[in-house]
């Protein structure tokens, strides 16, 4: 059994500023996928600044649709109660999933504008983003966010009284996601993809990959209190959510099969 580190929530102060280290962690998690890119860049015949409005874009899709897919998904009845809520980012948080709709549209958005196939430029970006998915679940973690439901395993943690929860050690899911979300999704990511492949795969495959990893770790990840279990007595929002994406990632690898390889000249010649 572990002990949950004590790590304050709360990064740097500044008199009444108070960064926190989850707010950090957006911003290593657009550095890096900034400097990786910039890494990538000539794949799609981008240049250094191209990248850099490219993250920006990402940037809005990942705060606006997730801040609006946590309302719409995980506090809707406090939406309709106080419209105002939606703008209280610092309670409640953020969706994955509302993240992923809004990057989705900003890539849509700057795909026409530098005219440039949609999956051909989603299959760029998905390598880029588990860094910043791994980091945002570190921050889960320190912000005393994710418990996991009781555990007899080793390595089950004993979390703070402060998150509410008894004594009894349980499983640390926002580590699990950490290691399965960021750490092994960009090394099957980054590695497939440092070869060109057919349009699509690597869309398909983060898909695929993370709807499997965020599936499963529900499973040992306690429901939202607000929600509890969604339908059959274990079924919860997340995974819910998460089913589509298991459908279409499966759907576009297969769809990737009959589409172009994109090298790096043919992407220039796009």
């Amino acid at each position: 059994m572990l002990q949950y580190p004590q790590i304050d929530p709360v990064a740097i102060s500044l008199g009444p500023v108070q960064i926190h280290w989850y707010g950090l962690m957006y911003v290593v998690g657009l550095a890096a996928a900034w400097w990786l890119g910039r890494r990538r860049a000539h794949r799609l015949g981008l240049s250094h600044d191209d990248i850099g409005d490219l993250i920006f874009y990402g940037a809005l899709g990942i705060i606006l649709g997730g801040r609006l897919g946590y309302a719409l998904f995980y506090g809707f009845e406090q939406l309709l109660a106080n419209p105002l809520w939606l703008f209280r980012i610092w309670d409640g948080g953020m969706s994955f999933h509302g993240g992923l709709a809004g990057v989705l549209i900003a890539a849509l958005l700057f795909a026409r504008k530098k005219r440039l196939a949609f999956f051909q430029l989603t299959d760029f970006i998905a390598p880029l983003v588990p860094i910043g998915l791994g980091a945002g679940r570190l921050g889960n973690f320190i912000n005393h966010e994710l418990p996991g439901r009781v555990s007899e395993v080793p390595w089950a943690m004993v979390f703070p009284p402060m998150m509410g929860l008894g004594p009894e050690p349980r499983h640390p899911s926002a580590l699990y996601e950490f290691a399965l979300e960021g750490v092994v999704l960009f090394g099957v990511l980054w590695w497939l993809s440092s070869q060109p492949r057919r349009r699509g795969t690597i869309s398909g495959l983060f898909l695929l990959l993370y709807g499997a990893f965020r599936f499963a770790v529900e499973f040992v990840r306690l429901p939202d209190p607000q929600l509890g279990f969604i339908a059959f007595g274990w079924l919860t929002m997340g995974q819910l959510l998460t089913l589509p994406m298991l459908i279409a990632g499966l759907a576009l690898v297969i769809w990737a099969r009959r589409q172009p390889v994109d090298d790096a000249k043919a992407a220039v010649a796009s």
